[in-house]
């Protein structure tokens, strides 16, 4: 009897014991839920107790255990941070950011029915691409235009929808591949097309499309490199001369443009990029690129260019798998609109505002964090103000970059441990802050931090106690 009284696992409490003062927690997260947990975190004291441990068995600490674990558990996974890596179009940090216009959109449809695929006007079934349409084939001078998830999924049903079981002659120094293991060959394997390979690496000619062209062609294709560009003894094969080609064989000319954009890079200062517009002007005859990327709105892919290859498209019993939802239609219409008016445009559209950013706006920007960052840091960090250069991004303008500055943190001891603990740190904020580790020194670019307290307020943690 006594023996047992000692037993320290008999001060283990009931599960009914615990949930008497858990009682909130239940009416917050379910009966289910809590006594789960409870079993946990009970299971958990009794094997310490069994490995001969002497934890403390106190009834207020255990529920407090019990209310911290639940708590976590809601924490939402996919979480703002400040990128301060110095790739404004970052692919891991998820690309363009919504311009409030977009944001608003988004909410004003989520939580309601809305007209997604309904005609208000005839009181008819619409069809859900009506909604960017129009405003797609307003910027890039096409006929028609449709929808899909992103320009991988662009390029996959326009080539299953105008090449399946037929061939596609593309240029050898556009086999690319790009970030998710997304290659060109193996899209156009799963599109139920043959690929035939034309010219070299480094050379492309048009007498090499001519040769390829057999009663097996289904189109002619164009691919924009991406993330990697061929320089030197080089050539390509201009849009509008294969264009006449295509057409003089009466086969359509598709251009996959990546990226894309709907404005004049080189106009803003920035390094020249071919526009949607122009590919159509050229008389390409269908364009496909990302919503998500020089564009800067939500992911999506957009295909534009003749009417009738379009409703071809359409009618593709994938396209239905491929469509986009009502919040993501809302967000694109809104940033499309706002390429109506150039004269606000850069303001108003987070992306072209970031890339366009002076330079002395950047530097007058780390001259004033310099000191308080530096005070965050402490005594074992050195904050320097340094100029750096920014990269644009998601494969767009691969080799490209733009002049920007940074504040440079580096270890007063040079310990390669001590920066990555401090860059883990950083990532481990309520708000995470991502730079980049680069010659011995944490790099947070400050092209796209928007104002100096986001920053700021995001370091408070360190200089917290707990912290």
């Amino acid at each position: 009897m006594a023996a047992d009284a000692d037993n320290p696992q008999r001060r283990v409490p009931s599960v009914d014991a615990m949930l008497k003062p858990l009682a909130g927690a239940v009416s917050r997260w379910g009966h289910g839920q809590v006594a789960e947990q409870v079993r946990s975190v009970l299971s958990q004291l009794r094997a310490e107790i069994s490995g001969g441990a002497s934890p403390g068995v106190d009834l207020p600490s255990l529920c407090a255990q019990v209310e911290a674990a639940l708590e976590a558990r809601e924490v939402a996974s996919l979480r703002p941070v400040l990128n301060l890596t110095g790739t404004v179009l970052h692919t891991n940090l998820g690309r363009a950011s919504l311009p409030a216009q977009a944001i608003a959109a988004v909410a004003k449809v989520a939580g309601t029915p809305s007209n997604l695929e309904f005609d208000l006007d005839s009181g008819q079934r619409g069809k859900r691409d009506s909604h960017v349409e129009g405003l797609i084939c307003e910027l890039t001078g096409a006929e028609a235009a449709t929808v899909v998830n992103n320009n991988a999924a662009a390029v996959l049903l326009v080539l299953n929808t105008l090449a399946m079981n037929r061939e596609v002659p593309v240029s050898r120094g556009e086999l690319v591949e790009i970030g998710g293991s997304f290659r060109i060959p193996e899209v156009m394997q799963r599109s139920n097309c043959t690929l035939v390979e034309v010219g070299a690496t480094n050379r492309t000619h048009l007498k090499d499309f001519r040769q390829a062209i057999s009663e097996h062609t289904a189109l002619l294709m164009k691919v924009h490199t991406s993330n990697f560009r061929v320089e030197g003894f080089t050539s390509v094969v201009d849009e509008s001369e294969l264009a006449q080609l295509a057409h003089e064989h009466d086969l359509p000319l598709v251009v996959d443009l990546g990226s894309g954009s709907l404005v004049d890079f080189a106009a803003l200062g920035l390094p020249d990029e071919p526009t949607a517009a122009q590919s159509i002007a050229n008389g390409v005859d269908i364009i496909t690129f990302s919503g998500d990327k020089l564009l800067g709105g939500p992911q999506s892919g957009l295909i534009a260019g003749r009417r009738d290859l379009i409703e071809q498209i359409n009618a593709n019993p994938l396209k239905r798998a491929l469509r986009l939802d009502k919040m993501t239609l809302a967000a694109l219409a809104e940033v499309l609109k706002l390429y109506r008016n150039p004269q606000t445009l850069l303001q108003e559209l987070p992306t072209l505002r970031q890339l366009t950013r002076p330079l002395a706006d950047i530097q007058e920007q780390a001259r004033r964090l310099q000191s308080a960052v530096a005070a965050l840091m402490g005594p074992v960090f050195e904050v320097s103000v340094t100029d750096c250069a920014s990269q644009i991004g998601s494969g767009a303008l691969p080799v490209e970059n733009i002049p920007s500055a940074a504040l440079r943190i580096t270890p007063c001891d040079a310990e390669e441990a001590r920066l990555r603990e401090l860059s883990s740190s950083l990532r481990h904020l309520p708000l995470p802050i991502v730079g980049r580790l680069h010659k011995g020194s944490l790099w947070l670019d400050l092209r796209c931090l928007s104002a100096d307290a986001d920053l700021l307020d995001a370091l408070q943690p360190l200089a917290e106690p707990s912290a």
